[in-house]
């Protein structure tokens, strides 16, 4: 009969034994680690309640209250959002910010992702181009940049004699209904370097082999850029615009300084933020207010659930192609 044998791994003499860790030591050891990570998360935690979450609930039932910030707010249901409806001025600042983002929106990108197709070739001084290419961007929509491009656009400016000198005379933007909007477009495509960057990054990882093969059978840079460059970086294409889609709805700021708190002239920069913040802080309407804030919310939301049906259709990710 053949005698078993066991094999037992040699271990060193002086070595502790392991045992394992009963269930309950495991809980205890799991709900200190537990703690810990909450412990850390309190900051967050206590802003986000504070900051975000409280506000948004009580801006959600400010909606469907009349409410002046003086006196306590009464319960009417969805007055607010029948009164909005039928406000000729609310209606305006939703055609004024389509309008806006419409035009805006398409200029930005695609001056940004020029600019990347051709910072993406070696060149000299291309770290100097990038950064000063980037840097209106960083200064984002302040209060000082309005001043300025307020002045700039002004009647007898810099723009307005340029014009003047090329043959026409508009009398400044900045005065003009017909053009104010358009110098509110100039500041967000002159700030084009954060989805420049964007571009630059998505380029980057655009496989070189593919353009040699294309050259080798005789494809032109167009067809390149429409056949190769298009779809490989159509995911950050997509982020872009949804990103500064978003951005371009909540504009503000230029628009309340270049039109000089005015939202002028004749409502042709009343944006819908604009129009919110006189309903809220100037004719103390905070429930109107309010709804028009949720208003903002659900049809940013829903023109981002469009976009991202619609990237189905024209967005190709990596795993597509395999």
């Amino acid at each position: 009969m053949g005698t078993a044998v066991t094999l037992v791994k040699d271990s060193p003499p002086d070595a502790p034994e392991i045992r394992p860790e009963a269930p309950a030591a495991q809980k205890r050891r799991g709900r200190r680690e537990n703690l810990a990570g909450y412990l850390f998360m309190s900051p967050w935690i206590a802003g986000f309640l504070l900051l975000t979450a409280g506000p948004m609930a009580a801006s959600l039932y400010f909606a469907f209250t009349d409410y002046n910030l003086f006196n306590s707010p009464k319960w009417i249901g969805f007055d607010n959002f029948t009164k909005m409806f039928h406000d000729p001025r609310w209606q305006k600042s939703v055609e004024v910010t389509a309008k806006y983002v419409v035009i805006g929106t398409p200029l930005k990108l695609l001056l940004a992702l020029g600019v990347a197709l051709l910072l993406a070739q070696s060149r000299r001084g291309q770290a100097f181009y990038r950064a000063a290419f980037y840097a209106p961007s960083l200064i984002g929509a302040s209060v000082s940049v309005g001043f300025v491009w307020r002045a700039l656009f002004s009647d007898d400016a810099i723009v307005d004699r340029t014009q003047s000198f090329l043959g026409f005379h508009t009398g400044g933007w900045v005065g003009d209904p017909n053009w104010v909007l358009y110098s509110l477009v100039a500041l967000t495509v002159w700030q084009f370097g954060a989805p420049m960057v964007i571009f630059l990054a998505g380029l980057k990882q655009v496989p070189r082999e593919l353009y040699e093969a294309a050259e080798v059978d005789g494809a032109g840079p167009f067809r390149r850029f429409w056949n190769i460059t298009l779809p490989m970086i159509s995911p950050v294409l997509f982020f872009n615009v949804l990103l500064e889609t978003i951005h371009s709805f909540q504009i503000f700021g230029s628009a309340y300084v270049v039109s000089n708190a005015t939202c002028g002239p004749a409502d042709a920069t009343l944006v819908y933020t604009c129009y919110l913040y006189q309903k809220g802080f100037r004719e103390s309407q905070m429930g109107f207010a309010s709804a028009m804030a949720w208003m903002l919310l659900l049809a940013v939301a829903l023109v981002t659930a469009v976009l991202f049906w619609s990237q189905k259709r024209w967005v190709h990710y990596e795993e597509d192609a395999r």
